[in-house]
């Protein structure tokens, strides 16, 4: 018979968790703000108002917002980013970080310590911006995707993963005739699902996320990412309200707008994220203990 014995709790745990909720709650009521706002009727919005809940909900803004060429085309440039993006960095990622592993490979020191080496210097905005230039990527969304396809933690993570994988594996697939390619392919690739998921995460986060980058290599509006759209909408516009277009000749709170664009910007990835979190730390801790 096992007995479970309980940690008593003490006053120091009571008054440590008593204020870890605090400042969690404290934290919840920004995201509350913004969506309260985003949903508020513009009739009964008042400015500098704290709205905890809507006094009368209305999708006014959402109506406008989705209404409007510059968010869709924000939207179509964002989706292309990341869905292109996070397939090609999967496939980049892995493939590198497999030739990695191997040993035998001619010149695997001089990659590996050059993927060292990026991981403490990097060359920064000026050189970046000129090799873009070069390629003629400026004002393409090549130059989101290709600036962002992998980096030195990603690759020595994903190593440290698949030097974990039973090598006895490998030889038995190759002693029945696979190849190299067939190897990566049909053994490696079955066994790292759990890693590709987190990195899948990762990556589509990280393109869905591109701002800087959308804001230095592209001058066409037209193209902007939806990061850049929000900013311009919450940073760059006037607080005088716009119209809304169409039929409705109201004149919508430009506080409205900027919160249910920020709200637009960030419920995919909020749908998306229960889905692949359960891979997330396994995927990860897989990579960080061998053995």
């Amino acid at each position: 018979m096992s007995f479970v014995t309980t940690k008593k709790l003490t006053v120091f745990d009571y008054v440590n968790y008593s204020l870890l909720a605090i400042i969690s709650i404290a934290c919840m009521f920004p995201f509350i703000y913004v969506f309260s706002v985003s949903f508020t009727d513009p009739a009964v919005y008042v400015p500098l108002k704290f709205y905890l809940f809507p006094e009368k909900w209305s999708l006014a803004a959402y109506k406008y917002i989705l209404s409007t060429n510059s968010f869709l085309n924000a939207l179509k440039s964002t989706v292309y980013v990341t869905a292109i993006g996070t397939v090609l960095s999967i496939i980049t990622s892995f493939t590198f970080a497999y030739v990695l592993t191997k040993k035998h490979v001619p010149g695997r020191k001089l990659m590996l310590g050059g993927v060292v080496f990026t991981l403490v210097f990097n060359a920064g905005i000026l050189p970046n911006y000129l090799l873009m230039k070069d390629m003629n990527l400026l004002n393409s969304h090549w130059s989101l995707i290709l600036s962002g396809l992998t980096n030195a933690w990603s690759l020595l993570v994903i190593k440290g993963f698949l030097d974990s994988l039973p090598p006895e594996l490998e030889d038995a697939a190759r002693i029945d005739g696979c190849s190299d390619i067939g190897v990566f392919w049909r053994i490696v690739i079955p066994l790292s699902m759990p890693a590709i998921a987190a990195f899948v995460l990762f990556f589509a986060v990280s393109y869905w996320n591109t701002y800087f980058n959308a804001l230095v290599y592209l001058s066409d509006a037209k193209k902007w990412t939806l990061q850049v759209l929000v900013k311009s909408l919450v940073i760059d516009s006037d607080s005088n309200g716009v119209g809304a277009g169409g039929s409705d000749d109201r004149v919508l709170p430009q506080e409205t707008i900027r919160m249910a664009s920020i709200v637009l910007a960030m419920l995919p990835i909020l749908i998306v994220y229960p889905f692949l979190q359960k891979h997330f730390a396994k995927g990860v801790m897989l990579g960080s203990v061998k053995g």
